[in-house]
């Protein structure tokens, strides 16, 4: 070979290696996973609560504490899940076994949950919804802490995780729909409360579960490319042991308790992740706000029970046809500055909604039009960021703990929604708000009302400014992945370069 091929070749090895597009089959099914974990996330934040309040007859407080007692367990649990998916995958090539455990059991859990008996009275029928919805949470994490893993092993592209991501929320924005007009629309179709909850919670669980076992099927794919890239790369060149990153990823000899306290050290070892996690969870206490008090403002601020179809039907159509338009500028703009636009559209939008307090009325649901637009942003925009915080921890401490990064994700955004269920309990608990079973009629306080809109417009708006303060401290960008893509190629952060 001639001496001059280094140096004709030499300009190249300073361009990032662009990673292979992935198949489109691909992209499908696992973005058809989202008509799961969409419908979860949606519906129970929906209609959870007020099932309690004005079906079961639950005092608004002790609705507020099963909820935030089953996102509890959420917590606790999900770093574990986290832990036995890197487990099973080190000893098994996969991830899809807890996945597959999860979407077999969960459609039978949700519809025990909205099958409570009224005779039971509202104690007996608290705990009832405790427990079932405590089994239907568990089931869950089993399928979404390893689900939101993959992406991270399915490619290591900076935009072509964005493209994964994109198109996972253009389902999950067609799964908030579907369950969010779709699940009311269903509650209603019997004229019996109790029935036609019942009837809700067997077709949506059904559903829950189709979605998950069609994702199951490119976890596999997604171990054997993950595997693949890491038998090329270069770790010591990242001043990691190829002996110490493969025990890391194996997590041989490594008890439960140990993965936990790993599950914690993701949270201390990264500030890309803490950052980054931060946004989201406060960005997942408003959005769980303004779900859960959704049904509230159709019915006592707008005077409908119908209208909650209609407010999410504002919500998410923009979101659907705007969701691949945010991916589009993410690739120009870089995904963290295009998550702090939708986030400041957003918290406009859900500001200008305490207009309701003065004039209710139809007007409401082109804000809400908008505020769809800006969380089809929020949504895809943090989840395409995490395998790059999980790829950056990787080339520093070695492979292994995609798993452990999504538990400790998952957990981070049960506290979210489940804090959005407890903030708007706590705010109806104190404007004095009138729980009520299907036999009664009420009339409530003008405070109660008050609250009502409060916790679907300020509220919300303050949690996103808040957001976009812990998001100010991210650095990670297009420069770190795609050089860390590449093993020849240093990454800017690796050598304390940060770019803004």
């Amino acid at each position: 070979m001639s001496n001059d091929a280094p140096d004709a070749a030499a300009p190249e090895t300073n361009a990032p290696a662009r990673a292979p597009r992935l198949p489109p089959p691909v992209i499908t099914r696992y973005a058809i996973g989202s008509i799961g974990t969409g419908g979860f996330a949606t519906l129970p934040g929906l209609v959870l609560t007020y099932y309690l309040t004005d079906s079961l007859g639950v005092a608004a407080l002790v609705a507020g504490i099963v909820i935030t007692a089953a996102k509890i367990w959420d917590v606790i649990i999900d770093p574990i899940v986290g832990a036995l998916s890197d487990r099973d995958r080190s000893r098994h090539g996969t991830r899809r076994r807890l996945m597959l455990i999860g979407a077999c059991t969960i459609w039978v859990f949700f519809a025990l949950t909205f099958a409570t008996p009224p005779a039971l009275g509202p104690v007996f029928g608290a705990i009832w919804v405790l427990v079932a919805f405590l089994l239907t949470a568990t089931s869950f994490s089993l399928f979404q802490v390893p689900y939101i893993a993959l992406p991270a092993e399915l490619t290591p592209g900076y935009d072509e995780r964005t493209r994964l991501l994109t198109w996972r929320v253009v389902v999950l924005t067609l799964a908030i729909l579907l369950f969010g007009a779709g699940g009311p629309a269903l509650r209603r179709l019997t004229s019996d409360p109790v029935t036609g909850y019942l009837l809700m919670g067997v077709v949506a669980g059904i559903v829950l579960a189709g979605g998950m076992l069609v994702a199951t099927t490119v976890a596999k794919l997604a171990a054997s490319r993950s595997l693949s890239e890491r038998s090329e790369s270069k770790w010591d060149t990242n001043g990691v042991s190829s002996r110490g990153s493969a025990a890391r990823s194996t997590g041989a000899g490594l008890s439960i308790r140990a993965h936990y306290a790993e599950g914690i050290g993701t949270l201390r070892r990264s500030a890309p992740f803490r950052t980054l996690l931060s946004a989201y969870l406060l960005q997942a206490l408003a959005t769980g706000l303004m779900l859960a008090g959704a049904q509230y403002v159709a019915t006592w601020v707008l005077h409908s029970e119908a209208a909650v179809e209609l407010l999410f039907a504002a919500l998410i159509a923009p979101a659907f046809l705007a969701a691949p338009g945010w991916g589009a500028i993410a690739g120009r703009l870089g995904k963290e500055r295009t998550f702090a636009f939708a986030s400041v559209v957003f918290a406009v939008a859900a500001l200008s909604l305490f207009g309701l307090q003065f004039a209710p009325g139809a007007w409401a649901y082109a804000p809400v039009a908008v505020a769809g637009i800006a969380y089809a942003g929020m949504q895809s925009l943090p989840m395409a960021m995490l395998p790059d915080v999980i790829s950056h921890d990787e080339r520093t401490n070695g492979p292994g703990r995609a798993g452990t990064f999504s538990g400790v994700w998952t957990a981070g955004e049960t506290i979210g929604m489940a804090l959005g269920a407890t903030a708007l309990s706590i705010i109806l608990a104190i404007t004095g708000y009138v729980s009520s079973t299907n036999d009664m009629t009420v009339t409530q306080p003008d405070a109660a009302v008050s609250g009502i809109v409060v916790s679907f417009s300020i509220a919300p708006a303050v949690l996103i400014v808040l957001s976009l303060i812990a998001l100010g401290r991210y650095r990670l960008r297009r420069g770190d992945i795609d050089a860390g893509a590449d093993p020849a190629r240093p990454s800017p952060n690796a050598t304390g370069s940060h770019r803004r």
